[in-house]
């Protein structure tokens, strides 16, 4: 019997049926050591704010005198065992204790503390909640470090507002990597200021012939700052040599023939490629490279490498090695897709998998692989053969075709000690609003969480779909256009 519907499922789970912890306006949130976290502070006013309703009272924000005596939710740091992004989470009728050794815990622990509550707690306006957490402790901590989505914004654009919605979805659910794919054919969505026509020309379009757009460096810093805040990195990418037409219409000196392409507003690939025997191409990468790692501390840029068709094997993976050198110059590890693996590649490097590459080769040397099987993760395929958006070149993914797979053996030759973790790409060719985004990624996204985080023992889908089910009313509350699968009793 499911007594939670906490998703990713935690690593230990013991509530106590009958007894739980009231939140009103008697209780405080509190940092148990204020001097020494200073920057826990802004932990406690954000749950105090999620607990708060408008025009009610509710929990204290900017308490953290622990020696008050009022009923508390205590925010403590301290040796757990349980990682750096692990929690332990105690309840009683008394109060409620997050212990963790990082501030990213204590956020994971917040998030769970949010999902034991009832859904009401989503509409920020409701007056008179009954807001109770039933008792009992919680231990966990995640099975994989990089637990990812990605948004490709360059085939239709999303507004720096609309990114910003996507990443507290991604918070409520413990994932801590979001991948921009910043450029493609149809359109380059960031500032470069070295090279200004990439926005003035190549940011104009995008699939279909609709008005395009893209980030300014500041906007781009405070999408990062923002995901930073939830505890989620920005992972940027601009994809070379392939998938760069945006670029070849601003300027034709990125072509061997010197002369700038027509804007595309198709969905056809592998017809571009950058001249990758010109000089200026590397002066290009290397000035991109460097004004976007400047504008984020990740240690990573992914520079794609997938679907080149123009360029010979051997001059493809001279590219690949010459532009590693580049990023590396500027302080980042290179990230690339599955066809970079065959090049001479720093272990550093990472590779991603999307579909039957050499990624084994990379793990041989010693490198990391980052899981997104297109046949179980691309959330831009349909769900079935009825669904109107997406696309169904690699499979019909439903929640449970998502769900059915173990990331530790399901690439031959790439054991779990290899397997840095998972992400689910969302490309966009026929999703053109938010609301295209969310019904495409939600509930998948759920199901990447507990992929990502949760132990493959405490996983099973007849228990994931009935604590999934409880998510209905919340990402209602949410405002979330998700899709209402057939194989899960949503809950009303």
């Amino acid at each position: 019997m499911v007594i939670h519907a906490i998703v990713p499922v935690p690593a230990s789970v013991a509530l106590l049926p009958g007894e739980s912890f009231l939140v009103d306006s008697t209780v405080e949130v509190v940092v148990e050591d204020i001097t020494r976290n200073p920057g826990d502070r802004a932990l406690a006013e954000h749950l105090a704010t999620l607990l708060r309703a408008t025009g009610s009272s509710g929990p204290m924000a900017g308490a953290y005198d622990v020696s008050s005596g009022r009923r508390r939710i205590v925010l403590a740091r301290g040796v757990t065992g349980l990682g750096p992004e692990g929690y332990d989470l105690t309840i009683s009728s008394g109060g409620a204790r997050i212990t963790a050794e990082s501030a990213a815990g204590l956020f994971y622990g917040i998030q769970t503390i949010r999902q034991l509550l009832p859904s009401s707690v989503e509409h920020p306006a409701a007056l008179s909640r009954a807001l109770r957490i039933p008792a009992g402790q919680i231990r966990d901590g995640p099975r994989f470090a990089w637990r990812g989505a990605m948004l490709d914004v360059s085939r239709h654009f999303l507004s720096a507002g609309d990114v910003r919605g996507f990443i507290d979805l991604l918070a409520l659910y413990k994932m801590n990597r979001l991948h921009l794919h910043l450029s493609d054919d149809q359109g380059w969505r960031i500032e470069i200021k070295s090279w200004p026509s990439l926005t003035a020309i190549g940011g104009l379009g995008e699939v279909g012939g609709g008005q395009g757009g893209f980030y300014t460096q500041d906007e781009f810093r405070e999408i990062v700052s923002y995901a930073a805040a939830r505890f989620i990195t920005i992972v940027p990418e601009i994809d070379m040599p392939g998938h760069t037409n945006a670029a070849l219409a601003s300027y034709g000196e990125l072509s061997c023939d010197g002369i700038a392409r027509a804007p595309y507003t198709g969905i056809r690939v592998g017809f571009s490629a950058l001249c990758v025997e010109r000089d200026t191409v590397y002066r290009f990468v290397s000035d991109v490279v460097r004004e976007i790692g400047a504008l984020t501390p990740a240690p990573w840029f992914h520079i794609g490498g997938d679907e080149v068709e123009k360029i010979s094997h051997d001059a493809y993976r001279a590219f690949i090695e010459r532009v590693q050198g580049i990023v590396q110059s500027h302080g980042k590890q290179m990230i690339g897709w599955g066809e970079i693996s065959p090049a001479n590649l720093s272990p550093g490097t990472i590779v991603q998998h999307w579909k039957r590459d050499s990624s084994f080769v990379h793990a041989a040397r010693g490198g990391k692989v980052i899981l997104s099987p297109s046949k179980k993760l691309y959330l831009d395929m349909k769900y079935d053969s009825a669904t109107v958006l997406g696309l169904k070149w690699a499979a019909l993914i439903d929640v449970r075709d998502s769900y059915d797979w173990e990331p530790g053996t399901y690439l031959e030759g790439v054991t779990e000690s290899s397997v840095l973790g998972i992400e689910a790409p969302l490309w966009s060719e026929t999703l053109e609003k938010r609301s295209d985004f969310e019904y495409m990624a939600f509930p998948r996204l759920a199901v990447v969480a507990e992929l990502g985080w949760s132990a493959a023992a405490n996983r099973s889908w007849e228990n994931f779909r009935l604590r999934l089910a409880a998510h209905g009313p919340r990402l209602s509350a949410l405002g979330v256009n998700f899709y209402r699968s057939p194989q899960i009793p949503w809950l009303q």
